[in-house]
């Protein structure tokens, strides 16, 4: 006869009922569908509107972005949103410096080649137009109260993830939104005044787009080219 006593481990956890809810097999491929048919539309914008987009939406999407799966619950992100004009002067300026030494001398031919066909360059006035940056550091360790390092455990994988969270968010919304990601960018941790223990993971820009923006010409692969089923 089996056991139905409680582990240790198990009786130690504050553990709560599961909140979930259950649909029908069909309603899941409906809902399934309709999120692909949303998301496929998603693209990489280069051509912001300056049009304000009030900061609960901003917030609320960050709020999806703090729901992903990290590594021991500990959250190892911080994200700092920027609308500040002379903010976003500053980081642009930073940025452009860090692109033009990426295209003159740290690139290397066949990645400058790779990135031919969607057009950049060093030039980012997005950084300056788009209503919103939003800085996303990872967190690489934590400081506890006593003011003791606290190690934290899957940290690149842990803000990818919600970084992909908080980029479907943007666009579930109805917004558009572009990764930037000028390399080295410690120059993030001296404007924001961010601590050392943040790493800088990524910059992105959100906002609506242009009414003139145009996007390259791309195909996305197909399934076949993406996964295998056993």
């Amino acid at each position: 006869m089996k056991s139905s006593k409680i582990s240790n481990t198990q009786a130690q956890l504050n553990l709560i009922p599961l909140d979930f809810k259950e649909y029908s097999v069909e309603e899941v491929k409906s809902r399934a569908l309709v999120y692909y048919e949303n998301m496929k539309s998603r693209r990489t914008v280069r051509n912001f509107s300056q049009r304000h987009v009030p900061l609960d939406i901003i917030q609320n999407c960050l709020r999806v972005a703090d729901s992903a799966p990290n590594g021991a619950n500990q959250h190892p992100w911080h994200f700092v949103v920027i609308s500040n004009p002379e903010i976003k002067s500053q980081i642009r300026k930073a940025a452009e410096k860090e692109e033009q030494d990426f295209y003159k001398s740290r690139a290397t031919s066949e990645w400058l080649k790779a990135l031919e066909p969607l057009g950049t360059d060093e030039h980012k006035p997005f950084l300056e137009s788009a209503p919103y940056l939003i800085a996303i550091f990872a967190k690489v360790h934590g400081v506890n109260e006593q003011g003791k390092r606290v190690k934290h455990y899957y940290v690149n994988e842990s803000v990818g993830i919600a970084t992909g969270f908080l980029i479907s968010a943007i666009h579930q919304a109805g917004l558009a939104s572009l990764t930037h990601t000028p390399s080295p960018m410690r120059f993030l941790n001296k404007i924001l005044h961010r601590p050392e223990q943040e790493r800088p993971f990524l910059l992105l820009v959100v906002g609506y787009p242009d009414k003139n923006a145009k996007v390259p010409d791309i195909k996305r692969k197909t399934l076949p080219d993406i996964s295998t089923y056993f």
